[in-house]
């Protein structure tokens, strides 16, 4: 078993970083090595199950997602089931009203048997590496969205004034 844990800070509404992040459609824009995602089943907290194709040490990986509890703009927490096992646990909390500190932890099992145990420990530096990188995209996303609302408001014409 492997176990990762990070803390980000983020420039942008917690409702905005939990709906990026828990609409798994977003994942493969922002998570390298996420292939695909397919088969959601909304919940109505803004989580969803689903299943998913993943890539790692070149070789592809299918499991299935699922949502064990949620508070929406809190946390959430998920299990994946299939050929790579594990779960998630991801925690929102506002900051001034004016951003998010986003914490994750990951505990998950690398199918050793298939990719060889001298592969392994590269590996779970790679997956270490692929969480920073998700991390930062999901950042940079959801900051650039919120700025450019702000930007598109300053940049709205006042209203003409009655003389």
């Amino acid at each position: 078993m492997h176990r990762i844990q990070r803390t980000i800070d983020i420039k942008a509404p917690v409702q905005r970083v939990y709906d990026t992040i828990c609409q798994p459609t977003n994942l493969p824009g922002i998570w390298p090595n996420m292939q695909s995602v397919s088969n959601l089943v909304p919940h109505g907290d803004g989580t969803y199950d689903f299943d998913w194709v993943y890539k790692m040490a070149g070789m592809h990986f299918r499991g299935h997602t699922r949502v064990e509890d949620a508070q929406p703009a809190r946390y959430f927490r998920i299990r994946n089931e299939g050929e790579i096992t594990g779960a998630f646990r991801w925690t929102f909390t506002g900051l001034d009203g004016m951003g998010t500190r986003l914490s994750v932890d990951i505990e998950y099992t690398i199918p050793t048997p298939l990719i060889g145990k001298i592969v392994e420990s590269l590996v779970a530096k790679s997956n270490e590496r692929d969480l920073d990188v998700l991390l930062g995209n999901l950042r940079d996303w959801t900051e650039h969205f919120a700025a450019e609302n702000v930007i598109e408001a300053k940049a709205a014409p006042a209203p003409a004034r009655a003389h």
